[in-house]
């Protein structure tokens, strides 16, 4: 699994600062965020998370590639509504037989194993065969297991990652998502480490 912090607001962290100090000033958030010292904008961005105040935060939106996912990971992400997401089609890119997922508990039990892997292959050559009969990607992929692999392209404003990384980063988490979102976190953390900073130690 790999993830990227690809794009972000820049100067996230002073950009939320502004909007919080311009929901009680008269003055613009682009005078204020020209005036904002560090220790201002971490007082009021802890102040506003503690306060429940959590709109401003939406100021804020990253940009995620993460690759090497399955496609069961992929749907528990996409439930996640207040997010925009652009995901490989296996209707139109051939899927590749060794971009699969193998979940620990599987890949450490050799028995398990052996049978994941039969069962596994037996559907990429099922695959293959039909593509092979003129069937297409968009109709043939209906045999590929939800172990496939798969890329997607993932923005949240930071309001929508805090409530996302409390519910996926939590023990009860399926594991691959919660990897998943261990990685994005570590990728936050990098460029907003005070919104973020109630997660720091799941990183």
């Amino acid at each position: 699994m790999r993830v990227v912090l690809i794009s972000y607001t820049p100067n996230p962290e002073k950009v939320v600062a502004a909007a919080i100090r311009q929901c009680r000033s008269s003055i613009g958030a682009d005078k204020i965020l020209s005036e904002l010292r560090d220790d201002d904008v971490k007082r009021l961005i802890r102040n506003c998370i503690e306060m429940g105040h959590l709109s401003p935060i939406e100021h804020a939106s990253f940009t995620f590639l993460i690759e090497g996912i399955s496609r069961v990971t992929s749907h528990q992400l996409v439930r996640h509504r207040i997010a925009s997401y652009s995901q490989q089609s296996h209707r139109v890119v051939k899927i590749d037989p060794k971009n699969f997922v193998i979940p620990p508990s599987i890949e450490s039990n050799p028995e398990a194993k052996k049978i994941f892997m039969e069962a596994l292959n037996q559907c990429m050559e099922a695959y293959e065969k039909l593509l092979s009969l003129g069937i297409s990607r968009e109709d043939a992929r209906y045999i590929v297991p939800q172990a496939v692999g798969t890329s997607i392209v993932v923005t949240m404003n930071a309001r929508e990652l805090l409530h996302f990384f409390s519910l996926r980063l939590m023990v009860d988490s399926q594991w691959e998502i919660r990897e998943m979102a261990k990685l994005m976190l570590r990728e936050v953390l990098k460029v907003a480490p005070t919104i973020f900073e109630k997660f720091r130690d799941y990183a």
